[in-house]
This record gives structure tokens, C-alpha cells and sequence, in this order.
């Protein structure tokens, strides 16, 4: 690994080694899947790259929803256990990415954009989806701007 890392890459460095420490298997695993996600980001393209620190964000961002995802899945054919332990890895990823807004804070957004952009129909939910998801940024997950966005152009 270079010597140029960011402070988010820097931190999960840490964590694994903590991890590996207190012997968390599952802390252990999840940060690992999350470094070979950075190796695999610098090394793509055609010459090997330092990620920067929103690029590091943003890959901790995917790994947290596809292991939300696969949780869902699972509960959605009845595997408890395997979702169980998709949640824990996703509630690892948490701690490394903002605070995510409530859906209130989502609604007020949204709220706003609409008044904004003087939308009246679900035609025009892909341009309001564009401007909160511009507003929220990584503080909000697209699947629950979606359920709000189309809460609030449902008539």
C-alpha cells in the first residue's frame, strides 16, 4: 500500500487491526471485504491510482448497501441467520459513513425540491429524485428517497 492514504482508509486500517485483536470475526471480515474493495478501486483503469477520499466514502457506501440488500433478501426467503448476519456487517459500515437524515428530514427536502420545481405528476419523479439525491448526497440512501418521493407525488 502507498504512503498517501486517506483518513477514512487510515481509520478502517485501524479498526482491523483492533479487530483482529478483540478476535471480532465479523468486524474482521467486513473491513477486509472493504480493503480489498479499495485494492480493487486502485488498481482498475489503466494505471494503478490513489482513491481519494469520496471515492473511499462511496465504496463503503455500496458495501453497506449490498449488505443491506442481501439482508433483505434473505429475510425475504427466510434465512434469519444469513440476514442476521448481513445486518451486523451493515451496522459495522454505518460507523464509517455520515448520518443518515430520517425520513422527516427527507420529506422536508423532497418537499421543498417539489415546490421548486412546481411538479405535479409521477412523470416527473425521476427529475425530483435527481435534485434531492443532489441535496442529500451520501446522508441519504436512494431507496428511501424513492419511497418518499413517491409518497409525496402519489395522489
Amino acid at each position: 500500500m502507498s504512503d498517501v492514504t486517506s483518513g477514512l482508509q487510515e481509520r478502517i486500517d485501524a479498526d482491523l487491526k483492533q479487530a483482529m485483536r478483540d478476535r471480532n470475526e465479523t468486524a474482521k471480515l467486513t473491513l477486509r471485504a472493504v480493503k480489498t474493495a479499495f485494492m480493487q478501486a486502485r488498481t482498475s483503469g489503466d494505471a494503478a491510482h490513489e482513491i481519494s477520499d469520496a471515492e473511499a466514502m462511496e465504496i463503503v457506501r455500496r458495501e453497506a448497501k449490498r449488505r443491506r440488500d442481501a439482508a433483505d433478501e434473505f429475510q425475504r426467503v427466510g434465512a434469519a441467520d444469513r440476514a442476521e448476519a448481513e445486518l451486523a456487517e451493515y451496522a459495522i459500515l454505518q460507523n464509517y459513513l455520515p448520518q443518515q437524515l430520517s425520513d422527516a428530514e427527507i420529506e422536508a427536502i423532497a418537499s421543498e425540491v417539489i415546490a421548486e420545481l412546481n411538479v405535479t405528476s409521477m412523470k416527473q419523479m425521476g427529475q425530483v429524485m435527481q435534485a434531492v439525491l443532489a441535496r442529500t448526497g451520501a446522508r441519504a440512501d436512494g431507496k428511501a428517497v424513492n419511497q418518499v418521493v413517491r409518497r409525496l407525488l402519489t395522489p
